[in-house]
């Protein structure tokens, strides 16, 4: 049976324990953990920090879905305000390269502590002066280092692509997967990326299915790569999850809402309302005295 959860990266106003508790009560039964600032910042994150968040999955019991490792806006003194893909695994300067493989590497290790069977990243941005083919050998190497750590604590590690990235596409990141051939490396299947780059999204999930880790789910409207509410866009969630379901999917779908972290709860409510009777989760009890500081 197919899960839903919803990515800490749509709370970046709250603590990381509070969104738990938050997710817990609408009914969520999962969670994906954002792997940057302000909630887990691998190379940063000390004993005291997880054990509090070790706590509140206890409390409130929540499974990760994922640690979604994509971005690291934390590396930087001034981030602007976008998705930062770099330093990413496929940088051409081996000085940076070497500070995400590391990286990576401290996810997997977290991924472990929580018990999250996956972590998520990207192949990162072709870089100037970098043609895609030098790009992907960088890829290459850097998932070579990276899988050796993954199969050591048994936590995998799904790929998702995006327009615009060295790994675009659902073809390009098969030809990938296929390439390296390891149980621990994947997809993270973005169904708004794929809806973005004009693929059939149904396809798309019958074709990544045996190496398919996690999904993040969000609406898409006129092809616009801006991240709405389940059921604000045009994507047909219902064919999705008939196609996932009769693919025997039976991890999670993890709605993913960075566009909304100025109405987190509201987006969180109105996401698990219109996808929970679709996946057919019973609707939770209620619970008395909540109140999210």
């Amino acid at each position: 049976m197919m899960g839903l959860a919803f990515s800490s990266n749509g709370f970046t106003r709250y603590t990381l324990p509070e969104t738990i508790k938050a997710l817990a009560e609408i009914g969520y039964q999962g969670l994906e953990i954002l792997a940057d600032k302000p909630h887990v910042f691998a190379t940063e994150l000390t004993r005291p920090e997880l054990n509090a968040i070790l706590s509140a999955l206890s409390k409130y019991p929540l499974k990760v879905s994922n640690v979604n490792a994509n971005c690291t806006t934390g590396y930087y003194t001034n981030p602007p305000p976008e998705p930062f893909f770099e330093p990413s695994l496929s940088n051409p300067d081996k000085t940076l390269r070497r500070w995400r493989i590391e990286y990576t590497k401290k996810c997997l290790d977290f991924a472990k502590e929580v018990g999250a069977a996956n972590i998520s990243i990207t192949s990162g941005r072709p870089s100037p002066g970098c043609p895609p083919e030098e790009g992907l050998r960088f890829l290459r190497d850097s998932l070579g280092e990276i899988l050796e750590r993954a199969h050591q604590v048994e936590v995998q590690v799904g790929i998702e692509y995006e327009p615009g990235l060295l790994i675009e596409n659902a073809d390009e990141l098969s030809d990938l997967l296929t390439e390296i051939d390891s149980p621990y490396l994947g997809a993270n299947l973005d169904i708004g990326h794929s809806t973005v780059s004009g693929e059939y999204v149904p396809d798309v999930i019958r074709k990544l299915m045996p190496h398919l880790f996690n999904l993040h789910v969000e609406d898409i409207k006129k092809r616009k790569h801006y991240h709405l509410i389940p059921g604000a866009g045009d994507i047909n969630f219902r064919e999705i999850i008939e196609t996932l379901q009769q693919c025997r999917y039976s991890r999670f779908l993890t709605v993913e809402l960075y566009t909304y972290t100025h109405a987190s709860l509201q987006a969180a409510k109105e996401s698990y309302a219109y996808l929970s009777p679709l996946l057919e989760i019973p609707t939770p009890k209620s619970r008395n005295g909540f109140i999210l500081p």
